[in-house]
């Protein structure tokens, strides 16, 4: 299966002090360990600039790598918080010749750099939303924080962001003004994501199950049959042949869903509209498993991977079956949580 995929160029993730790359040696495919000077929590790669990198910390800000995380530094000035939890590139957008960055932080706050980095710019409308009072992390429950940020690739002027816990929240003027979360959404966000070639349709992961909008945000719709026990989510990827078939990482609650001690996780699959369903065929046992890292290449009909401490996955076949990559799979890898996971499709170009 693996041998006639249309290869994805890198994937890059985080797991404890060091970020790993994974990439194809000819027929095979190989990865390195890169340590990072601190933990990454979330990973974002610039499509148009091989090798750079941006690596969000909970308390060391956000860094910026032009190398592949063979080295880093940190990031300019205008990022009022030292906790990055966020981070995203601009499909579309350019401004003075870099893609524009996205970085939320906890607490809740949107940065937005035109200069790759280098200078920040808050949009601090965002926290003028009127639901911004509910706004809570349980786990400290006095704070909250941007979980996520999906640029639309068919609009450079929309942007959604997931606050944990809070909804999605959605911009249509490149985050100077905001649309408070919908009916039918989820509150409890951890991934967006935006099918590359069916504008307007808009997929969320979030503690609570699954959400979607057809129409770019304006309406959503829970859809959670067939996922339980399963209905807490953590990832989310869409075919990109198909905007009705998507593969999501799940677990019964947080509790199962991060440490490898207590972890049991699987991925769940949809399409036609119908209910979710199970997947199990190549992928590890549940019990010992934590959650799915989750990516696809927008010119790579029906292909998709998967990270966890177990391994990394592809399926060619729109998720239904599974492959673990033959990797050097480090040992200690199987005890850690995989923070970040950031990829460089074959169809990215400048």
């Amino acid at each position: 299966m693996i041998q006639g995929v249309n290869r994805m160029n890198a994937l890059y993730f985080s797991a404890g002090s060091a970020i790993y790359e994974v990439n194809a040696d000819g027929p095979n495919w190989m990865m390195e360990e890169k340590p990072s000077p601190h933990q990454f929590l979330c990973l974002a790669a610039d499509p148009a600039s091989p090798g750079r990198l941006y690596g969000g910390t909970f308390d060391n800000g956000l860094w910026i790598s032009d190398d592949s995380g063979e080295t880093w530094e940190r990031a300019g000035t205008g990022i009022t918080y030292n906790r990055v939890m966020s981070v995203a590139v601009s499909p579309t957008e350019v401004r003075n010749g870099y893609r524009v960055v996205w970085a939320g932080t906890e607490p809740s706050g949107l940065f937005r750099s035109e200069d790759g980095g280098r200078t920040w710019i808050d949009c601090p409308a965002l926290l003028d939303l009127p639901s911004k009072s509910t706004w809570s992390f349980p786990p400290r429950p006095h704070t909250h924080h941007v979980r996520w940020i999906e640029p639309d690739p068919h609009d450079e002027n929309r942007i959604f962001v997931g606050i944990e816990l809070g909804g999605v929240m959605k911009s249509e003027d490149k985050g100077r003004t905001w649309e408070d979360r919908k009916p039918g959404s989820q509150h409890d966000c951890h991934m967006l994501t935006i099918h590359p070639h069916v504008s307007g349709r808009v997929y969320e992961a979030a503690g609570g199950g699954y959400a979607e909008s057809a129409d770019a945000g304006a309406t959503w719709q829970t859809v959670n049959e067939g996922l339980e026990p399963y209905n807490y989510l953590v990832g989310i990827a869409v075919d990109p042949a198909d905007e009705n078939t998507m593969v999501a990482s799940a677990a019964q609650s947080p509790r199962t869903a991060y440490r490898p001690e207590g972890a049991n996780t699987i991925l769940v699959r949809r399409e036609k509209q119908g209910p979710w369903t199970p997947v199990h065929e190549g992928l590890p046992e549940a019990y010992g498993s934590t959650v799915f890292a989750l990516a696809t290449d927008p010119s790579a009909p029906g292909v998709f991977y998967a990270v966890n401490n177990q391994g990394v996955y592809l399926s060619d076949d729109g998720g239904k079956t599974w492959e673990q990559m033959s990797l050097k799979w480090p040992e200690h890898l199987t005890g850690k949580r995989i923070r970040g996971l950031a990829a460089v499709g074959t169809g990215s170009n400048g």
